[in-house]
């Protein structure tokens, strides 16, 4: 069972930067895929970015390309989103997840575990 826990969204405004964190329980976080995926108001969860087990591969949106960094640090149990150069379009609730795979999938159900989110909202 893993348990994760997102932080660091917030308000900030179009052209800033957010990090979001992603902590995460249990013991064999380093041996699962991690990705972020986001939902706005009245849309479908869409994936954000994935990364595998060791860091080595990560996937991205076509939307995010150039702008959002995912990484992880497995000492730490912790998956990052460096978020830049943001736009209104990017407001959503943005949710943690893991994947048994291992994989940086961009397949929603090849996720297993979700975390509660956390808003991030940009402003014009």
């Amino acid at each position: 069972q893993v348990q994760l826990v997102e932080s660091g969204g917030g308000l900030v405004q179009a052209g800033g930067s957010l990090r979001l964190s992603c902590a995460a329980s249990g013991r064999f976080f380093s041996s699962y895929g991690m990705g972020w995926f986001r939902q706005a108001p009245g849309k479908e969860r869409e994936f954000v970015a994935g990364i595998n087990w060791s860091g080595g591969s990560t996937n991205y949106a076509d939307s995010v390309k150039g702008r959002f960094t995912i990484s992880r640090d497995n000492a730490k149990n912790t998956v990052y989103l460096q978020m830049n150069s943001l736009n209104p379009e990017d407001t959503a609730v943005y949710y943690c997840a893991a994947g048994r795979g291992a994989l940086a999938t961009t397949e929603r159900y090849e996720y297993d575990y979700w975390g509660q989110g956390t808003q991030v909202t940009v402003s014009s």
